[in-house]
């Protein structure tokens, strides 16, 4: 294991914490105890204290057992956008001992079904704008029953900031079988059972993609969830429930809900949360509830700091921001850094790591840079072929080996075994990310050993996104690759070969692909071609493809 990063380490912390022995749900419960009166979210100006959160937390927890027949172990789907309804019903799946399964909310019905059917999910819980995409499967599949909810429920307190409709909207979801209201099933206030669930058992799953086939949930416990969970704003600093984030990231992926909603949860801090980005909105928030810390992508960045409204608002109280995923533009992170005197401060993680693995240490930040292993973590650079450490400066393979790693894919022993490889008696998690380690033990990210597209921080996976396009008549061979695009920083590329005959456009095939996948899934781009470059084997050569399209930047 290289320690040339110790040099850099945070001044007084140690190289390894010890986690709690509790389940995740504990961190409320403990934040509830210990500060009943203290905003724990705040929802445009709307402020919901600890106690109400963990009184509404028990209560859905209850229905989810004594109605919904929810157990130990089983998987509960939640598909809201950032609201206090996701964190009370995040909270509410783990108290009644049940898994998470978070989705994405712009996933469409033929893509939830994936979902439903992989985890076996017999209870979801979704907003009501999102309901009729879950609602065909009420019944047709494993799911019974789908507890809804309007946000505007959660809309306590009057308010002049612009709310969106859909979040204005009151409930409006027509009676039928298996539908419950969100108010009906906290008004019945059950009491839930003993709670079971330890370190070891079941708490979240999101789901990733790889290079062939459809998402795979990663199996996370307690455990790996609260390493995160207390690790990031350990490393972060400082632990106090003074602190105030601005969730803006979807909480339903890991880095919004690890490293701002179940972070500040522990802390026993405020999350000020906003379902849909809004750049006035965003500013207003800040000044208005000192915000102190704000994880985003880039391109909020980018267009918060491009605001001429910029003025009016008071963001002098941050004292930290964040991010991942996609690099800062090096003249948008010195902008910020002349306005708030903050360097960005960029961290890598992936699902399979329930956020972070490396982050930047606040004292030595390298921009473009994914940082250095944190606390508990083991990395490598490794030749993906011969399994063997390249010399520093040389690009290979990212490996990752801390408490954080996931547990496998579900019911995916295959893809469990292949994710995973022996290195000095330890058991690494092969990221699939190239990349190599500075002198100093900085790591930077170089390349994609697997296929992905990062669209404005969403991952797009393009053999799933293939599988799509195959459905339409005048596709007969299609292959998805990146595309730059100035402000989401890549976007989805279609390159595909006509069947004889077809009359379809490139925008027939845009528009055809809106109603089939989620919008940020959508190729922004049709090519059409006489054929696709493949081996002599008929596989198609993407990787041609996609040099060709780089080449042309």
């Amino acid at each position: 294991m290289n320690t040339a990063h110790y040099a850099h380490w945070p001044v007084g912390l140690p190289h390894a914490i010890t986690t709690p022995e509790t389940s995740l749900y504990v961190n409320l419960q403990v934040s509830a105890l210990r500060y009943p009166d203290k905003p724990a979210v705040v929802f445009y100006d709307t402020v919901l204290s600890y106690a109400r959160v963990h009184e509404d937390v028990l209560a859905l927890a209850g229905y989810l057992q004594k109605e919904c027949g929810v157990k130990r172990g089983d998987r509960v789907l939640l598909d809201m956008q950032n609201s206090p309804q996701f964190l009370i019903a995040f909270y509410a799946i783990l108290r009644a001992d049940a898994m998470v399964v978070p989705v994405n909310p712009m996933l469409l019905t033929e893509e939830l079904a994936h979902y439903v059917a992989d985890s076996g999910a017999k209870v979801a819980i979704a907003s009501q704008e999102i309901f009729p995409r879950v609602a065909p499967l009420l019944r047709e599949t494993s799911l019974q029953k789908v507890v809804v909810a309007a946000y505007a429920d959660s809309l306590l307190e009057p308010t002049e900031l612009n709310v969106p409709d859909f979040v204005r909207a009151p409930y409006a979801v027509p009676a039928a079988p298996g539908v419950v209201p969100w108010r009906e099933a906290l008004a019945a206030r059950h009491t839930p059972g003993e709670h079971l669930a330890g370190p070891e058992d079941l708490a979240c799953m999101p789901y990733t993609s790889g290079t062939t086939g459809k998402p795979k949930g990663c199996v996370h416990t307690h455990r790996t969830v609260m390493f995160n969970a207390m690790a990031t704003p350990t490393w972060c600093g400082p632990v106090v429930p003074d602190n105030v984030a601005l969730a803006v990231l979807p909480t339903f992926h890991v880095t919004g809900m690890q490293s701002v909603m179940n972070a500040l949860v522990y802390s026993g801090g405020s999350v000020v949360m906003l379902p849909r980005w809004d750049r006035d909105v965003a500013g207003q928030l800040i000044t208005r509830y000192k915000v102190t810390s704000w994880t985003l992508i880039p391109t909020m960045m980018i267009d918060f700091l491009s605001n001429p409204r910029l003025g009016e608002y008071d963001i002098s109280g941050i004292k930290l921001v964040a991010g991942g995923g996609a690099a800062m533009p090096a003249a948008v992170a010195q902008k910020l850094l002349d306005l708030t005197g903050q360097q960005y401060l960029e961290g890598y993680g992936l699902s399979e790591t329930m956020a972070a693995s490396h982050i930047n240490p606040r004292q030595r930040m390298k921009q473009q840079c994914l940082g250095i292993p944190y606390l508990n973590v083991d990395s490598r650079v490794v030749d993906p072929i011969t399994f063997k450490e390249v010399p520093q400066g040389e690009v290979g393979e990212i490996w990752i080996h801390g408490p954080q790693v996931f547990k496998g894919y579900w019911n995916d022993p295959r893809k469990t075994e292949e994710a995973f490889a022996e290195l000095d008696g330890k058991r690494f998690f092969r990221s699939g990310d190239l990349g190599y380690m500075d002198e100093e033990g900085f790591f930077f990210f170089t390349d994609r050993l697997k296929r992905m597209i990062n669209a404005s921080g969403f991952k797009v996976w393009p053999a799933e996104v293939e599988l799509a396009m195959y459905q339409h008549p005048a596709v007969q061979e299609c292959c998805v690759i990146a595309a730059k695009d100035a402000y989401r920083g890549e976007t989805v590329k279609a390159v595909i070969v006509k069947r004889a005959g077809a009359a379809a456009t490139g925008e027939d095939i845009i528009q055809w692909a809106q109603e089939k996948m989620a919008a940020y899934k959508v190729p922004r781009v049709v090519e059409f071609v006489d054929t696709l470059p493949k081996t002599a084997t008929g596989k198609v050569l993407w990787k041609v493809l996609q040099d060709q399209e780089l080449a042309k930047r």
